[in-house]
């Protein structure tokens, strides 16, 4: 036994060193003189600090940092701080190591930025579950330095790629973080290889049945694929040869969530999804031919293959804010089949596949300042923090993720605002003084309203008044952070000043009903009437909304509530379900880490039925609601309130139906509606509660809520259903 131990101390040893020969040449093209020297020295500093830990699959834990440091010099392209970095991103946490250390023997660079893995660990932490607030905090790194970020995106991508050996649970937290902040956050920094695996990755343990299905589909096409992508090139290949231009051409498939992704909006079956993969042709031109090179490609494409007018995307005139560039066109194939065409030369490519982030300020192949601004309002959103870290997030989300417009002034210069942008955004875009005292705006010299939705290449003329003032309406009107801080800061002014007032009106009301004006009962009184903060009540007293005969009720609670004992807070009430999770018996679900039976309600926006793989969530006021694990809800419950989250599991189950809903497409046809109601109510003996149809030139859509037993139940009467004539379509909603 002792031998066999030997030899597997002996293997592994040759392991980590075929691994960190393999990091070696990953970083070659970055490697200056002494840099070799920098990274053996982190290499054995990390080997040294872990060597007698293991990861939850049983390898030594060295085998992560390596290829931490792998993915970040080969997939993101960094240089050497960068991989010492990821070769050390854990030894200051979990070892004896301290940032003194590191900084005597790398240097004050590479400690600070390792200070800066350090601080925001718990954000990628497979322990701890991903909060606002340690979002912020990783946020104020990354407008210090972005290396930071990019180190623990390939962090989280490998552990992601090495998630099986966790517990579900666990898996399912770490997914809905990864598909609802990181994901973004990769393809935001330009990380779009990375940023598509991370997405896979996450639907591999979120929704596994579907992504096991389109892999399946996807492998069995692949002959096919190739077969129809080696006639279409070959055409564009000969062509561009004799324009003397250099390129190469390959199909790419698309990744299976963005497949998925167009299942769900266009409600198709895999079988319409045609644009299964891309065409890209990638120029090897020098710099002052790029752009011409481009479309003269462009131009060959659309000789052979007809473009849909409607799908030209030109990123090379315009990139996007992350450094991105290419053309983008569809085309009709040869066997009438639309496919999709990226052109770019090589140095778009590089960018676009390993991100603009890359080539900022640490290489000088890209002057574009795209991501300079970005960070720039990273800056500024961090300068206006919400006192709420969620709403922050939220705001985050929703500006620095999203897709870009384009809109032009009155005089011709270009701004960018996030898809979505209304005119009251780009007022407050141009001045905070221009946004507070707009009053309308001329979109292509016609006058729209402030909440007029801005189209890519509008121009925008905005109109003032110097009696207009920022109103609380105009915070559903804007979706820019900018927008918001500044709307919320006026507002906020306003609130303290009529705040004042309702403070006086307030304390002389007590003062009458003998009640003693100091914070307990202030904060009690907030409570009583639901408001979030003395703030508010404050202003609801001044508003005339809280009157003597209100306080009077409160007066009366206060006394029952001094007879039957103080009530739960809200926190009292969650650790009471999370600590005991234990209520009046249920054969239906088992619940919390050792599935005991408790009390629970099933969540409204999802409708899980027994088969569904589902989850618990603990609430304030409602118990234990269940959801499915594919909830539109699920990845910000799991992200945000990762602590709430508890395991459950269909147990045996009782003779109980459970409402969800069908939507049926197809040929409207003499008899349609009967059939279909005889195969549920006949066949199945499944109970209908509503039935409501449409027809339109033909078509029949219909939508029925109907109780079935369980998953495998709805799942039969699906697939009996397709078979009925003239049906072409049939999926499941949320009831």
């Amino acid at each position: 036994m002792k031998n066999a131990l030997v030899i597997d101390l002996e293997a592994e040893k040759q392991e980590i060193l075929k691994r960190y020969r393999a990091l070696l040449r990953a970083c070659k093209p970055t490697m200056q003189r002494g840099d070799k020297k920098e990274i053996r020295k982190a290499f054995d500093m990390a080997l040294e600090s872990h060597k007698n830990m293991r990861r939850k699959s049983g390898e030594p834990y060295i085998y992560h940092p390596i290829a931490v440091a792998q993915i970040a010099a080969e997939e993101i392209g960094l240089g050497t701080t960068s991989i010492v970095c990821a070769l050390l991103h854990d030894v200051v946490e979990d070892t004896d190591i301290t940032l003194e250390d590191i900084e005597r023997e790398f240097g004050k660079k590479t400690a600070k930025i390792i200070d800066g893995l350090t601080k925001i660990s718990g954000v990628f932490d497979y322990n701890s579950s991903l909060q606002a607030e340690n979002f912020r905090k990783m946020l104020l790194t990354l407008a210090d330095d972005v290396r930071v970020i990019l180190i623990k995106l390939a962090d989280r991508l490998h552990n992601m790629r090495t998630m099986d050996f966790m517990p579900r649970q666990k898996q399912l937290k770490i997914a809905s973080e990864t598909i609802y902040l990181y994901a973004p956050l990769a393809h935001r920094l330009g990380l779009y290889a990375i940023k598509s695996e991370l997405e896979d990755l996450s639907m591999k343990y979120l929704e596994p049945d579907t992504y096991k299905y389109i892999a399946t589909q996807l492998n069995e096409k692949k002959a096919e694929r190739t077969l129809f992508i080696k006639r279409f090139v070959e055409p564009i290949n000969e062509i561009l040869a004799e324009q003397g231009l250099t390129a190469d051409i390959y199909g790419r498939p698309k990744s299976i969530h963005s497949i998925w992704n167009k299942m769900k909006s266009k409600n198709i079956p895999f079988e319409e999804v045609y644009d299964l993969f891309a065409i890209r042709i990638i120029l090897d031109s020098p710099p002052e031919n790029e752009k011409a090179d481009c479309w003269k490609a462009y131009s060959i494409v659309t000789d052979l293959y007809r473009p849909n007018p409607d799908r030209l995307r030109d990123w090379v005139s315009s990139p996007k804010g992350n450094g991105y560039e290419s053309l983008h066109t569809t085309v009709m194939g040869p066997k009438g089949q639309w496919v999709e065409v990226q052109i770019r030369t090589q140095r778009m490519n590089e960018i676009a596949e390993k991100g603009f982030a890359a080539h900022w300020k640490y290489k000088e192949s890209s002057n574009d300042n795209g991501l300079d601004q970005w960070i720039m309002k990273v800056r500024e959103m961090l300068n206006n923090p919400e006192a709420n870290a969620l709403d922050f997030l939220d705001d985050f989300k929703m500006n620095l993720f999203s897709d870009e417009i384009f809109i032009f002034t009155p005089k011709g210069a270009l701004l960018q605002l996030p898809l979505g942008a209304t005119a009251l955004d780009f007022a407050f875009e141009i001045h905070t003084d221009v946004g507070a005292k707009c009053i309308g705006a001329k979109v292509n010299h016609k006058l729209v309203p402030l909440s007029y939705k801005l189209q890519n290449g509008d121009q925008v003329e905005i109109i003032t008044s110097g009696k207009q003032a920022p109103k609380e309406d105009w915070l559903n009107i804007v979706v820019t952070a900018k927008a918001k801080s500044k709307i919320k800061s006026s507002l906020k002014e306003e609130k303290r000043k009529i705040a004042e007032m309702g403070k006086e009106t307030l304390e002389r009301k007590l003062k009458s009903l003998k009640i003693t004006y100091n914070t307990d009962n202030l904060n009690k009184l907030s409570y009583f009437f639901k408001l979030p903060s003395t703030q508010e009540l404050f202003i609801a007293v001044a508003k005339g909304k809280i009157e003597l005969k209100d306080l009077k009720d409160y007066l009366a609670s206060e006394k029952e509530i001094e007879n039957r004992g103080a009530e739960k807070t809200e926190h009292q009430q969650i650790d009471a379900l999370l600590s005991k999770v234990k209520g009046p018996e249920s054969d239906i679900l088992l619940i919390g880490e050792d599935l005991q039976k408790i009390d629970y309600t099933l969540a409204a926006c999802c409708n899980p039925i027994p088969g569904d793989d589902v989850f618990g969530f603990v609430t304030v006021n409602e118990g234990i609601k269940i959801h499915r694990t594919n909830c539109p809800n699920a990845a910000q419950l799991m992200a945000n309130y990762g602590y709430r989250v508890v395991k459950a599991k269909w147990n045996r189950q009782k003779e109980l139906t459970f409402l969800t809903g069908l939507h049926i497409i197809g040929i409207d046809d003499v008899g349609l509606i009967n059939n279909i109601t005889k195969v549920i109510s006949n066949d199945f003996k499944v109970n209908m509660r509503s039935i409501t149809v449409d027809t339109d030139n033909g078509i029949f859509d219909g939508s029925i809520m109907i109780f079935v037993n369980d998953k495998e139940h709805l799942d039969n009467l699906i697939k009996n259903l397709l078979e009925v004539k003239g049906v072409t379509g049939v999926t499941r909603f949320d009831a």
